[in-house]
């Protein structure tokens, strides 16, 4: 029993999960989700509204973030489980908190996945125009999803193909970029990366705060590592570390390749910041220029191919914060159901709101307009609540040995920074948010309602 006397369920009990990803499986099932070239469609946006000085953006979003590892890696020590924040708000702050996380939680994992099937429909769209969008938008999720439904080493195993592809296309971005840029010189500042490119002014801290709250997005996903600590061998441990490591790989790797195609980039930031439509082709038009059409190419068909396996990796973080909450009967019990260690329901379950949401918006011409404006809100939430659960844990509820730093600043730290991107956060963003919010709460309600029947009955 937890502290707010509820049982912990087992890995090992009658709804459980087979062990059996190792710490290289994590560390794939992390990446893919994030895709390690995540800043080539924001590159340009991001590049408009901090100035010229993008790689000092994700530098910053590096380390706000990593507040946000730090806390999971602490909760996913005590609390080894597949629900994620879920797990740890319930067994820390409460059922009615943990309810409230999970809920919010759920918002992110089932659009994230979305909006990443549509970019691999608009990529292949591009391909191959003759066939529409939404066809291609369609078939990514039929494929992952069998892939998921096979199970989670055989996706593990798929997906680490499709990283290894991403990590050796952005290798050979790296090395022509720096081929380029030994033959050719700089179209910026070799600084500007880091301090602005100086056509929209002086640099201005302001701009570049305003653009970590963007950059932000491109991390979520590392989280999703700890929906899979009940089919990890070793111990939660394992998870932890593959948490932290992958949001650290994911750093460098960000702030490498935008350092360099800020560099590349013939086009001044203010240029971009006064044409919008420009922004979401800079990075390959930036590429396009400076290497050639043929890697333009290749880095389409890439972004194309890991959009589809990053959403392969969310639909699978999503089936199995739904099992969680299915076991623990927040949510119907059928979807703690597992067949060979694979909860089928849930994928199930999660693959079709996804389908629904991707094809929809691949149908409308402003559809990733609307799905981009509001995925964030619901994992800044669940971070909020994770950061609150690290104290309430160690420090309300004497979980543990306390170490002030560990278990009182850094989640202080960390869950002001979430709270700020939430407030910098898009007025559409805010408003779906605070519905999906409210929808829980009713629902957080009635289930409240109906055992407090039971128990007077």
């Amino acid at each position: 029993m937890s502290d707010t006397g509820t049982a912990v369920p087992r890995a090992d009990d009658h709804h459980g999960l087979r062990r059996s990803l190792g710490f290289r499986d994590l560390l794939v099932y992390g990446l893919l989700f994030i895709a390690p070239m995540a800043p080539v469609g924001v590159f340009g946006a991001l590049d408009a509204r901090s100035h010229g000085a993008v790689a000092l953006v994700y530098l910053i979003a590096t380390v706000a973030m990593a507040f946000t590892a730090f806390s999971y890696a602490q909760m996913v020590r005590v609390v080894p489980q597949a629900g994620s924040v879920f797990a740890y708000a319930r067994v820390a702050l409460g059922n009615e908190a943990g309810f409230v996380a999970g809920w919010m939680a759920m918002l992110d994992y089932l659009l994230i996945p979305a909006v990443a099937y549509l970019f691999s429909g608009i990529a292949m769209e591009a391909l191959v125009p003759e066939v529409s969008r939404w066809v291609w938008t369609a078939l990514a999720v039929v494929v992952t999803t069998l892939l998921n439904l096979w199970g989670v080493r055989a996706a593990a195993r798929v997906g680490f193909a499709v990283l290894a592809m991403e990590i050796v296309v952005l290798l050979v971005f790296v090395v022509c970029a720096i081929v380029v840029l030994a033959r050719d010189g700089a179209e910026r500042g070799w600084l500007s990366p880091l301090s602005g490119d100086g056509t929209q002014g002086a640099f201005a801290l302001s701009a570049v705060v305003g653009a970590v709250s963007i950059a932000v997005l491109s991390y979520l996903g590392f989280d999703a590592i700890a929906t899979f600590a009940e089919e990890v061998t070793g111990g939660s441990a394992k998870v932890a570390r593959a948490v932290l490591l992958c949001l650290a790989l994911a750093g460098v790797l960000f702030v490498a390749q935008t350092y360099l195609v800020a560099l590349l980039t013939p086009v001044p930031s203010a240029e971009l910041a006064a044409d919008p439509a420009r922004q979401g082709s800079a990075f390959y038009d930036a590429v396009n220029a400076s290497v050639g059409s043929w890697l333009h190419d290749l880095v389409a068909v890439s972004k194309a191919i890991g959009a589809a396996f990053a959403a392969l990796a969310g639909q699978a973080a999503a089936g199995r914060l739904l099992f969680a909450m299915g076991r623990d009967r927040r949510l119907p019990r059928a979807l703690s159901r597992t067949d060979g260690g694979v909860p089928r329901v849930a994928l199930l379950c999660a693959a079709v709101i996804t389908l629904v949401a991707a094809v929809w918006a691949a149908r409308r011409e402003d559809g990733m307009d609307h799905l981009v404006s509001v995925v964030d809100i619901g994992a800044l939430t669940a971070f909020t609540l994770l950061h609150a659960s690290v104290p309430a844990w160690f420090v309300v509820r004497r979980g543990g040995p306390v170490s002030w730093w560990r278990h009182v600043l850094v989640p202080v730290l960390g869950a002001a920074i979430t709270v700020a991107v939430i407030v910098e956060a898009s007025g559409a963003a805010q408003v779906v948010g605070a519905v999906w919010l409210a929808a829980g709460l009713v629902v957080l309600a009635v289930q409240r309602g109906r055992r407090t029947s039971g128990e007077a009955g």
